[in-house]
């Protein structure tokens, strides 16, 4: 195994060796095989009791290919009768007990953000590195070190351009390779650009090529397919993913667009250029220092969101049994899956295999009120589900070692250190480090119980999980009950909190002593803590709440508010109504809906704004087949593909307005093609787009005629929601 290694004069590279492993249930499945070093029985009632080492790692994929053979099972079957990682790296520190980043803080790594900027083919709407025309015009780069370049597209030919970017990435020589949205855009580009060129991306500390595979992340409800990409020696960051991961708890990002981002995190300079995507090539011709300026100001933000976004992943690291990347890029169950499997090996145990279970019950979700709720406070069991795990022991059944209770208590505890270490820190850096720990220790330590019912954890238990869940709604239950006899209002339950208006006689510095009246209501070893206060909460359903802070900031929280499937202009009418609302202006939102309905009217709506985005996933001639054999419905973005003449390509992106006349109409036959509008002439369809406000106004309108806090409709109040896991 190649290691590098920071020193004062560089990078040092080692070479260590490395023995290659595979797990095996049966003695009889490796004896034998071709390049075997050695084969251990290991102890313990594990499944997986045979550990065999091999000289080569081509040795241990043949041992692998060995045992599919031999049992007609693929590795990733879930009785499978052996057990391989197929990451050479992450078998390596399971078996060394290696992690990455020894001594270092983040700040010590040498990042490098990359932005690129391409051309479209006049007629498209989206970029495509398979058409000719599509070029790549501009490379921005910016590293922590200070250095900002831009390669220009419009002094040099692409094949140069690819070249160069590959000379200054070995020059700068950085430790990361950052950007934004990089492993599905950027990189994909760069590679199709660099292969029809002939010119090698060899930006690998040994001079070898980027690799890509294909992969796919989960990210909560959602899976992201995507192309993974490798570097040697250097991890590759995607803050566009990483903003999905940060989500997933905060729920408060606008959108997971690099500028958006930028500008929520106040990291976007007053003075940053911004260019409109579908103009690259006007400013290309006309303004091209502009253009570059943009470039370079895209990777600066990338860099500075990164700052905000990776640090918790550097802090894992530096503990997990994962290089940086893959530390990313790995759920958190696989993460625990590998601390245990860790443990395991180290201790020569058997390694369990997976146990089959059923879905788990949820957390105690409930919504109490709907209206207009102020002043708010949010209390927040810390680390509800930890914390019940440990004062009642609920394990594993298969963990004879005690490894998960000690694993746990471990990381809460050096949680706990970090947390105190951040509130006594000296200088803003130091409270950085020590925040991105905690906050990672965090996200780990939350970990252990979706683990449980993980199932492809080998220490897995479905019955443990559930026993979780079942203390965890007691004590919800426990905190509802208690602040309503405190007279206190509670608005909504979500899981391991409770939104309440507190009563009347506790003003804000008596909030501290309300809690300490609901604890002696909960168990031993739970905390109750004020999470946040709020100057108002909009309930509209479960999960689905905006709240405004102090500051006068509005957040929105639930798809309802941010569905994906709304067209721009609705998200901002929406956000508009929520935001009148909540700061008590109620009797303004129809003036808001009729303004919108005018400008409708009278075509005063920017196509941007009524604009729909669809992505062709399988070709025109495959679309076409399904539609003859009714396998699927039409669709409007490959109707206008397919009616275009030109040669559309899986993975283009179609942007398509309405067009015509009548609010019921079928999309599909009366779309068109956003660059058929015509500001001077515009058709989209009045009447269509005007009753998608109406829609919004009849959503809230019962909440501007009655402000009042109340009980939620029946049809709209399941009294206690159990969600799936």
């Amino acid at each position: 195994m190649r290691l590098y290694r920071r020193s004062p004069s560089g990078i040092a590279v080692e070479t260590d060796a490395f023995a290659p492993f595979l797990l095996a249930a049966e003695e009889v499945l490796l004896a034998g095989a071709d390049g075997l070093v050695d084969l251990v029985k290991l102890d313990g009632p594990g499944a997986f009791r045979w550990l065999a080492r091999f000289g080569s790692w081509s040795a241990a994929l043949a041992a692998r290919d060995r045992c599919r053979q031999a049992s007609g099972r693929g590795p990733g079957a879930a009785d499978a009768p052996y057990h391989f990682l197929p990451d050479p790296v992450h078998q390596y520190l399971l078996s060394t007990g290696r992690t990455s980043f020894g001594g270092m803080t983040f700040k010590d790594l040498r990042r490098l953000a990359l932005d690129i900027e391409v051309v479209t083919t006049e007629g498209y709407d989206f970029p495509n590195a398979a058409r000719e025309g599509d070029r790549i015009v501009a490379v921005g780069l910016a590293d922590s070190g200070g250095f900002s370049h831009v390669i220009r597209g419009d002094r040099m030919g692409e094949a140069e351009l690819l070249a160069e970017c590959t000379r200054i990435i070995r020059e700068r020589d950085p430790d990361v390779l950052e950007g934004h949205n990089i492993f599905r855009f950027d990189l994909e580009y760069l590679e199709a650009r660099s292969r029809r060129h002939g010119v090698s991306l060899a930006w690998g500390r040994d001079g070898s090529a980027l690799r890509g595979r294909y992969s796919r992340l989960q990210i909560a409800e959602r899976t992201l397919d995507y192309r993974r990409y490798d570097v040697a020696g250097r991890a590759i960051v995607d803050t566009w993913m990483l903003a999905q991961l940060f989500d997933v708890g905060a729920r408060d990002l606008p959108s997971f667009g690099l500028k958006d981002i930028a500008r929520h995190f106040g990291v976007a300079a007053p003075d940053r250029t911004y260019v409109d995507a579908s103009a690259i090539a006007r400013e290309l011709r006309e303004a091209p220092d502009r253009l570059m300026a943009y470039a370079a100001d895209d990777a600066l933000e990338t860099l500075r969101i990164s700052e905000i976004l990776s640090p918790p992943y550097f802090a894992q690291a530096q503990l997990v049994p994962f290089d940086y990347q893959s530390a990313m890029l790995r759920g958190s169950a696989a993460k625990v899956d590998a601390l245990l499997m860790r443990a395991y090996l180290h201790e020569r145990q058997a390694v369990p295999a997976p146990r089959p279970g059923t879905a788990v019950g949820g957390g105690y979700v409930a919504l109490f009120r709907e209206g207009v709720a102020r002043p708010v406070l949010h209390a927040d069991v810390t680390s509800l589900y930890p914390s019940l795990m440990l004062a009642s022991g609920i394990a594993p059944a298969s963990d004879h070692l005690g490894a998960f209770p000690t694993l746990l208590a471990h990381l809460r505890d050096v949680r706990v250190d970090a947390k105190r270490r951040m509130q006594a820190a000296a200088t803003a850096d130091e409270r950085a480090h020590w925040a991105a720990l905690s906050q990672s220790f965090k996200i780990l330590i939350n970990s252990f119980y979706g683990y449980l019912a993980f199932g492809h954890g080998h220490w897995n238990d479905f019955d443990a999980a559930n026993r979780v869940t079942s203390q965890g709604q007691g004590v919800i239950r426990a905190i509802i009950d208690r602040l309503g006899e405190l007279g206190a209002v509670v608005v909504e339950a979500d899981t391991d909190g409770v939104y309440f208006v507190p009563p009347p006689q506790h003003a804000p510095p008596a909030h501290e002593t309300l809690l300490e009246r609901v604890a002696p209501a909960l168990p031993a070893g739970i905390q109750l803590e004020l999470e946040e206060r709020y100057a108002a909460m909009f309930s509209y359903k479960a999960k689905t709440y905006a709240l405004l802070d102090d500051r006068g900031r509005v957040t929105l929280r639930g798809s309802g508010f941010r569905s994906r499937g709304l067209e721009p202009f609705q998200r901002r009418l929406i956000e508009e109504v929520i935001g009148l609302l909540l700061t008590g202006r109620a009797p303004e939102v129809r003036l808001a809906v009729d303004r919108w309905l005018d400008d409708f009217a009278h075509r005063r709506v920017p196509v941007k704004l009524f604009a729909r985005t669809e992505t062709l996933g399988e070709s025109l001639e495959a679309y076409r087949e399904k539609i003859r054999a009714g396998a699927r419905n039409p669709s409007a973005g490959y109707e206008l593909a397919c009616a275009s003449g030109r040669p559309w390509q899986p993975g283009d992106q179609i942007a398509y307005y309405v067009a015509g006349r009548g609010a019921s109409v079928a999309v599909n036959e009366r779309a068109r093609l956003v660059t058929e509008w015509d500001p001077a002439a515009p058709d989209e369809n009045v009447e269509y787009y005007q009753a998608k406000v109406r829609e919004i106004w009849d959503r809230f309108r019962a909440f501007t005629e009655d402000t009042a806090l109340r009980p939620p409709a029946p049809e709209a109040d399941p009294a206690a929601q159990l969600n799936l896991f």
